[in-house]
Formats: structure tokens, C-alpha cells, sequence
């Protein structure tokens, strides 16, 4: 069809249109804590000082929940998968235009207090009661879930999608390896007891994963410090995404996740932002950037895309409606900005069309 058989009403636009991208990983709660933690602290502090200034929610945490809401609607996202230890997330996440996962975390290091935790996260979990939400119980991560947690999940999310931090600094597996590394000094401060605590002599992913036998499908973020056996042994699960959050890495870890070796191994690569206490902003352009500078831009863009959006849409198991553009699904129009041929520049941008 020709340009002027088109109709009225034609804007032509120069850049790549995209369908609406995918944040797999976020904390909105944790909004309040841009420019608060300091980059380069390591994980083990970082977590400390997320501890130590968690605070009621008052109006400075909904504006800033507002504020990321916004920037992330602006720059193209169009669903979210989003961690959360409260409910402070409810009233912006009703007004939203964006799709939410609602990932209810659940933790707690000691055996013996496994059923209240687990009791204290459902409360939370009730009280999203927006239908058109998705919610899933979820395991905070390896150094943060007991034995007896794990056992207690894996029977509450059968066949759930779940989420997990997986291997985001390497005193992870020194703790399942041989209970040795920085995560020692943490319990000592919070007063945890890890006495019951046996190491597995595996790596952390290999400790944790075989929990989970009962058709959960399974984001697993960061990998960080995945390594090739550790991917062959997740292969034998048939549902699990490897979720690159590249910029929080960089900003806590100054590390870059195997990306090559993820690649390599055909695993099935989605992105996040993490949260305004461990990043800059929370726009996927920015990950997909990083991603392609970090790899000297090796990887075509048209395949992160794939990350961004259908990957993406499949883990979150929102693909029906997002994802790609297809007769029926209304996955939202992003223009892309700012390329050099196809590849991202520094000042590449993103904006929603639709």
C-alpha cells in the first residue's frame, strides 16, 4: 500500500518501534532509597543497610513510589514483576496503568520460626486483593530462607511462578560451600543464630534449586557468580528464567553477570532494573545499553529486545496479552531513539507511543 493510500492521521517517526518492554525485577517499596546507599558497598553491606533504614510508609515514600511508577511508564515498560516485603506498594499499583507481578518475599534464616514467617507473608499476600494482579509467595534469597522455609515454599507455590535472588556476590556460595565468607559477619550483627545451619558443600544455586519439585516455573535474578555447572544443573529444570538486572550489579558488586555464558547455554535471559537503592533509574533502554557496552557490543540488539519484551512476557507468564505484536495482544509501542545502526549509543532514549 502506498504512503497516501494510508488515510489521514500519519506520523512518520525515525527510530526501531518496539513492542512495550518487560522490568522482570523491581522493588517500588524500596523507592525511598535512591541516592541513599552508597555504590561499590558489596552486597553483604548493602543488604545491612537496607535493614537498618527501612521505615514506616509515610508521603516521602509515596512520592518516590509515584516518582519510579512514572519513569517507568514513561520510558516504555509496560509490566513489572515487583518484590514485596509490604503492602505500601497497593495504592500506587491501583491507580498504575502498568501489569504487576507481586512477588510476596518471604525470609527468615532460622528453622524454628519458618511457619510465622510464612504466616506473616500470607497476611501481607491478602491484602492484594486487586484481581487483575498477579501474586506469588517467593523466596528472598539462599543466605535468607532456611531448610525448613525452602520445604514449607516449595509446597505452598506448587505449580506458582516464583522469584529468587540467586548468586548476586560470591560469599553466597562460600556459605553453602564450606559456611565461610561475609554473610558470617551479618548474622552476627542481626543476632541470627546459624548454629542448625549445615553447609551443602555445593554452590548456591545447587543448594536451593532442588527444593522446588513441584512444577513451579522460577525467575532467578542477578547469577552474578553463576558458573557452567551451574547452568547445566539448571538445566534439568524445564521452567527457569535468568533474569540480568546488569546496572545494580555494576552498582553493588562493580561486577557484570556471564552474560556469554548465559548465551552459550541457550538459557532463557530476561532483564530487570532492581530498585532505586541499587541503581541510577529504572528504564530497560538503560540495562540493554549497559548490556551491549559491558559485551562490546557483540549482541545483536534485536536479540535483547527479545529479553526486553517476549522473554520477558513469558516469565511473567503475561505473554497472551504482551510481549510482541500479534492479532489480539495489546503489548503497548515504544520508539527507540538515539541508534547507530542497531546498536545503542549513549544517548539513545526510549518513548511510549502507545
Amino acid at each position: 500500500m502506498a504512503k497516501d493510500d494510508a488515510g489521514d492521521d500519519i506520523e512518520c517517526l525515525e527510530g526501531l518501534l518496539s513492542p512495550g518492554l518487560i522490568n522482570a525485577h523491581c522493588h517500588l517499596e524500596l523507592s525511598y532509597l535512591k541516592n541513599v546507599i552508597p555504590a561499590g558497598t558489596g552486597l553483604v553491606q548493602f543488604v545491612q543497610q537496607v535493614i537498618t533504614k527501612r521505615s514506616p510508609l509515610d508521603e516521602a515514600k509515596l512520592l518516590a513510589m509515584h516518582a519510579a511508577e512514572t519513569e517507568m511508564y514513561n520510558s516504555g515498560i509496560v509490566a513489572v514483576g515487583d518484590i514485596c516485603n509490604t503492602a505500601d506498594t497497593i495504592y500506587i499499583k491501583r491507580k498504575s496503568k502498568l501489569h504487576w507481578h507481586n512477588f510476596i518475599e518471604v525470609s527468615g534464616f532460622v528453622g524454628a520460626a519458618a511457619m510465622q514467617r510464612l504466616d506473616a507473608a500470607k497476611v501481607i499476600a491478602a491484602l492484594f486483593m486487586d484481581g487483575a494482579q498477579k501474586k506469588s509467595l517467593s523466596p528472598h534469597a539462599p543466605y535468607s530462607v532456611s531448610t525448613t522455609l525452602f520445604e514449607q515454599l516449595n509446597i505452598e507455590t506448587a505449580s506458582q511462578l516464583i522469584t529468587i535472588h540467586n548468586q548476586e556476590c560470591a560469599a553466597e556460595d562460600r556459605l553453602y560451600q564450606n559456611k565461610t565468607g561475609d554473610f558470617l559477619s551479618l548474622y552476627k550483627n542481626f543476632g541470627i543464630d546459624i548454629a542448625s545451619f549445615e553447609p551443602t558443600g555445593k554452590t548456591s544455586l545447587q543448594s536451593w534449586l532442588p527444593y522446588f519439585t513441584n512444577n513451579q516455573s522460577i525467575i532467578s535474578v542477578h547469577n552474578t557468580f553463576t558458573s557452567q555447572a551451574d547452568i547445566a544443573f539448571a538445566s534439568k529444570h524445564p521452567h527457569l528464567y535468568f533474569c540480568l538486572c546488569i546496572n545494580a550489579n555494576k552498582y553493588i558488586e562493580q561486577k557484570i553477570p556471564p552474560i556469554d555464558l548465559l548465551r552459550k547455554n541457550t538459557a532463557n535471559i530476561i532483564l530487570g532494573t532492581d530498585s532505586y537503592a541499587s541503581n541510577w533509574q529504572l528504564n530497560i533502554l538503560e540495562e540493554i545499553k549497559s548490556i551491549q557496552q559491558a559485551t562490546s557490543y557483540s549482541i545483536p540488539l534485536q536479540e535483547i529486545l527479545q529479553w526486553a519484551t517476549i522473554n520477558g512476557a513469558h516469565a511473567l507468564q503475561m505473554d497472551d496479552v504482551l510481549g510482541s505484536f500479534e492479532k489480539g495482544k495489546k503489548p503497548g509501542v515504544v520508539l527507540i531513539q538515539g541508534l547507530n545502526g542497531l546498536n545503542t549509543t549513549a544517548s539513545s532514549f526510549t518513548s511510549r507511543i502507545l
